[in-house]
């Protein structure tokens, strides 16, 4: 099974590149972009390549074994 790591959102959306160095899942926006272009995450079950996808409270990001849940600040 995979990592689990909560992430609480401060607004109502945060970009898929911003969420992995929050996660600490990357170093570096460089590093996201890289990674995300490369097919290497998948945002609620399907590859995303977008660096700037929009994700909300609900979300699940996977990479590299570790799943990424968007919360609501309010949870």
């Amino acid at each position: 099974m995979a990592e689990e790591i909560r992430i609480k959102l401060k607004d109502d959306s945060i970009r898929l590149g911003q969420l992995l160095k929050l996660a600490n899942l990357v170093s570096s926006g460089g590093e996201a972009k890289i990674r995300i272009k490369a097919g290497e995450v998948m945002v609620n079950g399907a590859v995303d390549i977008r660096r700037g996808a929009q994700l909300r409270a609900g979300d699940r990001v996977e990479m590299d074994g570790r799943m990424v849940i968007v919360g609501a600040d309010a949870e």
